[in-house]
This record gives structure tokens, sequence and C-alpha cells, in this order.
């Protein structure tokens, strides 16, 4: 690998949603350290993943962040019927995509081509009901050796909410992220009658509506994540998880999330494996 180079690259004009002023400050400020090399890397990653990332060859720059905070709107739900609550669908993705660009503003400004260990979480505050603030965040990386490639089609940088492990193992195996991707449904299921929860008193059985709803809403949100990740031209999404959250609607209604790395094949970025040598001299 080539050896880093002296100066970093000045502050670029965000990708995606704009970052707040004070933000934006931050991030220019340290590119001015670096390139003036006396900048210290900011970084999530352990010490393992912080020293395999390297080993790819690819340098931490910074830790990003991205955040929104959201009122989420109201849907009226029907008693007796499951459906999508799809105006809260809608929010939960708009909320989270808003601060996933704020992010990659972050470590485009910070000149990175990618940024790992991506983490979304969501907090409430005692301001007002109905108001989520959405956060993204991770470690913004840069390669030693610059590869056009590694970024995606609007010149900013891949996401990927693998480890630092797994980065490592996806890479040599000769594939890459290309980004980090999600799909949101928020569901209400039905609520059952009298008749139906006293045919339930001291019986084991199934219960089909919210089994049926269940499964729609994660086949739905699973979807979502899929046809992101074909938006973003991936073969393919490793590292897939599904949660499942109440957040702020009461016990009926839920959001079914499904999340993951879409990853293409790049054989240009595998490495061989070494091979063992045993020496025959005594």
């Amino acid at each position: 690998m080539a050896p880093p180079p002296a100066a970093g690259p000045a502050p670029q004009e965000s990708v995606g949603g704009g970052i707040p002023p004070a933000a934006m400050e931050r991030v220019r400020r340290l590119a001015a350290l670096e390139q003036q090399d006396k900048s210290a890397f900011t970084s999530d990653l352990s010490v393992s993943e912080f020293l395999l990332v390297h080993k790819l060859g690819f340098d931490a720059v910074g830790y990003v962040m991205g955040t929104s905070i959201y009122h989420i709107g109201f849907q009226a739900q029907r008693w007796g019927q499951s459906m999508e609550l799809e105006v809260l669908s809608s929010a939960m993705y708009h909320a989270r995509s808003l601060a996933v660009e704020r992010m990659r503003s972050e470590a485009h400004a910070l000149g990175a081509d990618g940024i790992v260990g991506v983490k979304l979480q969501i907090q409430r505050y005692a301001w007002q009901e109905g108001e989520l603030e959405f956060i993204a965040q991770g470690t913004a990386i840069r390669a030693r050796q610059p590869n056009p490639s590694y970024k995606l089609q609007d010149g900013g940088p891949f996401t990927s909410d693998l480890s630092g492990q797994d980065f490592y193992t996806l890479v040599r195996a000769g594939h890459f992220p290309r980004a980090f991707v999600f799909g949101a449904c928020v569901y209400h299921v039905a609520h059952q009658g009298i008749r139906q929860s006293m045919k339930m008193v001291g019986r084991n059985m199934e219960m089909p509506q919210f089994t049926e709803a269940a499964y729609t809403a994660r086949e739905l949100a699973m979807t979502r994540m899929e046809n992101e990740a074909n938006r973003f031209g991936a073969d393919g999404i490793v590292g897939v998880r599904t949660e499942v959250s109440a957040h702020i609607w009461g016990e009926h209604a839920s959001e079914f999330l499904a999340l993951g790395t879409g990853v293409i094949s790049s054989p240009e970025s595998g490495m061989p494996e070494p091979n063992l040598t045993l020496s025959l001299d005594n």
C-alpha cells in the first residue's frame, strides 16, 4: 500500500441534505487541521476494528453523524382491521433518510470514501408528544490508494453497518459495500372481539389475524429494503436483520424495520489468502 498523503482534501459540498452550520464548522476545522497534519481523527471503531480497517488500506478520518428531529403525524386506525399506516411509514423512512444523508454529507466534507459501522437510533424528548430524534452515526474512512469506484454515483461516500471485522472479511473475499439500506412499515394490528377472546380462554392456539398482520408488515419492510438495494445497484444484501418497535402509537401499532448492507462483487478488492510455508531447514 502507498503511504498516506501528507495533507487531506478541503471540505467538499454536501451530497445529500444540508448539515447545520455548527456541524459544518466542526468539519471545516478538522479538515484544516488535517491539511496541517495536526489533526487527531475520531472514531467509534474498537481497537480490533480500527486495525483491520487500516490493514485493508483505509484510514479513519472522523466520527460522523446526522440527525433529524421529526414530528410524527397522526393517521386514523380501524379498531377491527389490520392495515398499514402509510403516513407513518413514510414519516419514519423519511426521517431516517435525512439523518443518513446528513451523516454522508459530513463524511463527504471530510473527503471520505465511505462510512463503516453505521448505527441508527431513535431518541425521545419531553418537548412535545410525537417528536422523535433520528440519529445516524459511524466512522468515515478514506483509502490510502484512491479509487473512484469506492464512492457512489453522486460522488459521495458508501455506507455500511458492517463491523470493522465484517468489512475486512467482505473486502478480502472480493466484495464491497455500496449502501446501508432499510425499509420501514408501520402497521396496525386489529383488535380481537370479545367472542374471539373468549374462545382462547384456557387453550393453546395460534392467533391467525396477528400472525398474518406481523407477516405482512415484515414482508413490506423487507421488500422496500430490497428495492432500495436495487436502486444502488447492489448484487445482494448482507447482515439483514428485522426489528419491531412500538414507539409512540400504542400497543396495536408497531414499526417493522428491515436493515442491512447492500454489496457488490468487486474482484479488484479481493486479497489473496496467505500461504502457510513450512521450512525444511533444521
